[in-house]
């Protein structure tokens, strides 16, 4: 059976970083098969790696770079933040495949669930982490499930730098990459997860409606060249705004049907813009069609809240009083430092945290704020943006 550890600090150093989380979360025994970790932008990621094979010499290490992360001892998004979760035991497989962008995300994605299925047949459930920038997320959904079908569960986020929407990592063992991905698959038959993903942003004002558009190249809104039209409709100066600014809030919506707006508490779903082109072409996170309305929205931060206890309620009753053996995490950056201040910020992590502790205490948590997250929806795997999103494991 597959057990489950984790750590968080912050430390400037990124070698003793990760001996304080491995000492941390595993003891004097640091032996393990699996750290997967998460680290904001000011770490030297190979240092980062290269220390958890001196210390775990057998461990097969995968992470990612993120805008923060949360562990069992809380919140953190300051520039030096690593967090882990270590797995011992031999029912999962690893896999990777590099150069992944929004034009072969299927046929990559495939590739790495057939790797997968090669190591672990028996797999039910996969960690997916892909790059936040020029990706088509739903594409990497349906190449995955092309091999695994549709019942195995991808929960997962896609990687991040802070903010900036210029660069993200991904670590597969002993390297370092800027367009990789790579995926975890679970084959532990006495372990299920629980997923579910909120926001809590309303749709507000006239849609955008899509004009022209090649794969997940947003080239037209209205007409107009997409970024020239979606800065003007933010109020941002076309030739000084950056992905970076338009972060915060320029969450763009799609529409959802009424079954999935009852399931989601929202009747949108949310995309993030982190990539332009000189043209002015804007690339979005999915394949998007001609003809697609989007909405702007306005964060309502009584409903992110609101939204997030009814969200909890929700997980708690499907437990069936259970409490999980590890929390997997992912978050939007801009629903971290650039949304709440300290406290508030906190507070919602509390929220999430205390129905699914023991006694007070979370369960081993790896949590990371990146640009976007993978939970199910509709019974589907699916793609979000601007949520959180939480995927509980249970022992059956």
């Amino acid at each position: 059976m597959l057990e489950f550890f984790s750590a968080s600090t912050r430390i400037v150093d990124s070698r003793n970083a990760i001996t304080e989380c491995m000492e941390s979360a595993l003891g004097a025994d640091k032996s393990c098969d699996l750290v997967i970790l998460s680290a904001t932008i000011g770490h030297d990621y190979q240092a980062l790696i290269d220390q958890v094979r001196v210390l775990s010499p057998g461990a097969r290490v995968v992470g990612a770079s993120c805008c923060g992360i949360v562990g069992r001892e809380g919140v953190s998004e300051s520039m030096k933040d690593v967090a882990i979760m270590a797995v011992r035991g031999t029912s999962l497989a690893v896999a990777h495949v590099d150069g992944i962008h929004g034009r072969n995300a299927y046929a990559k994605a495939a590739d790495l669930a057939r790797q997968l299925k090669a190591a672990q047949p028996g797999i039910n459930m996969l960690f997916l982490l892909a790059p936040g920038i020029d990706i088509a997320n739903d594409q990497c959904i349906a190449g995955i499930e092309s091999v695994l079908g549709p019942d195995v569960t991808i929960f997962g986020a896609t990687s991040s730098d802070n903010m900036r929407g210029v660069v993200n990592y991904q670590m597969v063992d002993g390297q370092v990459f800027e367009h990789a991905a790579w995926a975890v698959g679970f084959a532990d038959p006495t372990l299920t997860v629980d997923t579910q993903a909120t926001h809590g942003f309303l749709a507000v004002g006239e849609p955008l409606r899509v004009t022209r558009a090649e794969g997940t190249r947003l080239i037209e809104l209205n007409g107009k060249p997409a970024w020239s039209e979606y800065t003007a409709r933010l109020g941002l100066d076309i030739g000084t705004a950056t992905c970076g600014d338009s972060i915060p809030v320029g969450a763009l919506a799609e529409l959802l049907s009424d079954r999935l707006a009852a399931e989601y508490g929202n009747t949108h779903i949310l995309r993030v813009v982190t990539r332009r082109d000189a043209d002015g072409a804007m690339h979005y996170p999915t394949e998007i069609s001609v003809g697609t309305q989007l909405w702007l929205t306005v964060r309502d931060e009584a409903r992110i809240f609101s939204d997030m206890d009814r969200m909890m309620r929700q997980m708690v009753a499907r437990s069936g009083g259970r409490k999980p053996v590890a929390v997997f995490h992912a978050d939007c950056l801009a629903r971290g430092r650039f949304l709440f201040n300290r406290v508030m910020k906190e507070e919602l992590v509390s929220r999430m945290q205390f129905p699914l502790s023991t006694d007070g205490v979370p369960p081993p948590w790896l949590g990371m704020y990146g640009f976007g997250e993978f939970a199910r929806l509709g019974g589907a795997n699916t793609y979000h943006n601007y949520t959180t999103a939480l995927y509980a494991i249970f022992r059956k």
